[in-house]
């Protein structure tokens, strides 16, 4: 059985989700599983030739690839729920479809999990057409420098601010600023961390997975923060440094913001 399961959520967004694949193709991790999960509406769905392709070199290469249309739509949550029944592997990186990474990060998010037996270990997306923004006032990081342990982190509190060093390219300013190698990467204290996310699969589905879905209207965002708050109160998380996930910074598919998983059941 792999060790991890690579989870692909997408709607609408077939050039993003080629080249998302593509970057996972090109994993140093041998022997994935990879599960695509589409919502877009239609005939042919959200899959388009390039996508395809990359699926066939993923099979070609010896991936496993599994690809879903799971519809009607009902929200993020109840999306990534889906996909976490998916899961057979101790591991799962949720990886959305907009979101490139390096060919080493998901070995070294196994290195790290490993290491810290935490419930998720994420690596924040770098904006980097921000490459010249330069904010100090955001940039402010907390490394670990013991084991990465529990913490009860809430809107509000100083904790919660954390969330500023992954706008922008601020954590990218942060990472070249410190010089840390990826052979000698390093964690820190996160609010929460978006995009790519690798998890304990147990640890997550103890702490309620996404669950809380029905509990949601099917517009509504911060399902990904909501879990890692109640991942990280009960077995701690992590960020990870260097991050070598970069954002797309194509527009969202949820422009509706008003329903904030996290403000309304935390």
């Amino acid at each position: 059985m792999t060790s991890v399961d690579v989870l692909v959520p997408t709607y609408g967004r077939p050039a993003a989700l080629a080249a998302t694949l593509a970057t996972v193709a090109a994993q140093t991790v041998p022997g994935l599983r990879l599960v695509v999960s589409d919502q877009t509406e239609g005939d042919l769905g959200g899959l388009g030739a390039e996508a395809r392709a990359v699926l066939r070199l993923l099979a070609a290469r010896g991936h496993q690839v599994e690809v879903h249309r799971h519809l009607p739509r009902r929200g993020l949550a109840e999306h990534r729920q889906f996909l976490l029944s998916q899961t057979r592997a101790p591991y799962a990186l949720f990886l959305d479809d907009d979101v490139l990474i390096e060919p080493d990060l998901v070995e070294r998010l196994l290195t790290a999990i490993g290491t810290e037996r935490c419930g998720f270990v994420g690596s924040a997306v770098l904006g980097l057409s921000y490459d010249g923004d330069v904010r100090p006032e955001e940039e402010h990081i907390e490394l670990w420098d013991g084991p990465v342990m529990p913490e009860d982190v809430r809107p509000g509190t100083p904790a919660w601010d954390r969330y500023r060093l992954h706008n922008a390219a601020n954590l990218w300013h942060v990472q070249r600023r410190l010089g840390i190698p990826t052979e000698r990467q390093r964690v820190y204290k996160v609010a929460w961390v978006g995009g790519c996310v690798l998890y304990d699969v147990d640890k997550l589905r103890r702490a309620g997975g996404y669950a809380f879905w029905s509990d949601l209207p099917p517009s509504h965002c911060g399902e990904d923060v909501l879990a890692q708050l109640r991942v990280m109160a009960r077995f701690g998380g992590c960020g990870l440094i260097p991050s070598g996930a970069y954002h797309q910074e194509i527009p969202t598919t949820v422009p509706d913001r008003a329903a904030d998983a996290p403000l309304l059941l935390r």
